[in-house]
């Protein structure tokens, strides 16, 4: 008996025909998108980015010519304008936009402080007194008074000075003019008992009573202690006491204090032996000398409230200028 070849054989076979014929469309398929993609390009200049709306100038979309405009100027800061001026509304409004104004010059230095216009000829838009700041005025354009002095204080001062044995004696009141003099001028011709005062010299009672405490607690002390061979002090020599001028004798500036009665200055002083203790630098000087007088200059301070030696400037190499000068907050100058 012959066998029948079964019919699920010829349905296998057509089932592998067409599975093949489905694989070759799947191929060519991808062969042809890989084809389409190798030919593909990126176009040749990317989209250009839009202009900001408030870069520039805009033009108008429609504008024929907005494609062909230059790319905008940079954006610069904005002057500030000037408001407009609201006294008339109807104005019609410029189409240019105003000139941007110049900055307000800054006041110079020399520019008075803010305030109301002075009138002119005032005081403060005026020279000084002659034409000339204070320092630069001779002694008659600064036109000074003499210093008043009270009864009951001078009689106070003269008591003290009988007390410590001053030989003195009172003098009329001294007007010079141009605020030189003394209101009550004394004469002293012993600064204390026993020491003249060469030659006799015209001051204030405050200045005398100084200069006798000086002698008296100072420097005849340091004498004693520095040049005890020399004896005591027997004459004091003194080179200006009552002068109307300015200072340092020069032809403006402040007024001399010696043109008041408040100065006396000292050039030497004489013993009973040996030389006299001339005043002048002695800085350097290592003697007892030196001491001496270095000693009196610093004491003088004590009871003068100015005292200029030969170290402080070339119009004191000499002498001891010593005054009583009132200065605020009883401050005193010693060099």
């Amino acid at each position: 008996m012959q066998r029948k070849t079964p019919s699920c054989v010829v349905f296998n076979h057509g089932y592998e025909e067409s599975d093949a014929l489905r694989k070759l469309s799947t191929l060519a398929i991808l062969l042809a998108a890989t084809a389409f993609l190798a030919g593909a390009r990126l176009p040749p200049q990317g989209p250009m980015p839009e202009p900001r709306p408030d870069a520039g100038q805009a033009t108008s979309p429609t504008s024929p010519s907005s494609e062909k405009a230059e790319p905008p100027a940079p954006e610069e800061v904005p002057t500030p304008q000037p408001k407009p001026d609201l006294k008339d509304p109807q104005a019609p409004v410029s189409s240019q936009p105003p000139a941007p104004q110049a900055a307000p010059s800054k006041p110079g230095p020399t520019e008075p402080m803010q305030g109301p216009p002075r009138p002119p000829g005032s005081p403060e838009s005026s020279p000084t007194e002659e034409g000339k700041p204070p320092g630069e005025q001779t002694l008659e354009e600064q036109r000074l008074t003499i210093e008043p002095e009270s009864d009951a204080e001078h009689a106070e001062c003269t008591a003290a000075l009988r007390s410590l044995g001053v030989v003195f004696k009172e003098a009329p009141r001294i007007d010079d003019g141009n605020g030189c003099g003394i209101d009550k001028p004394i004469i002293v011709s012993e600064a204390l008992p026993g020491i003249r005062l060469k030659p006799e010299a015209t001051i204030r009672c405050r200045a005398a009573l100084a200069l006798a405490r000086w002698m008296k607690d100072s420097v005849i002390p340091a004498a004693s202690a520095a040049l005890p061979e020399q004896g005591r002090i027997t004459t004091v020599n003194q080179a200006t006491s009552y002068m109307c001028r300015l200072r340092n004798g020069a032809g403006t500036g402040k007024i001399s204090e010696h043109a008041r009665g408040n100065a006396i200055d000292i050039a030497s002083f004489h013993f009973e032996k040996g030389e006299d203790v001339a005043v002048r630098s002695r800085r350097e000087d290592s003697t007892l000398t030196g001491a001496f007088q270095r000693t009196v200059s610093a004491a003088g301070c004590l009871y003068f409230t100015t005292v200029l030696d030969p170290e402080s400037d070339a119009a004191h190499e000499t002498h001891f200028h010593l005054d009583v000068i009132e200065r605020k907050g009883g401050y005193r100058y010693c060099h």
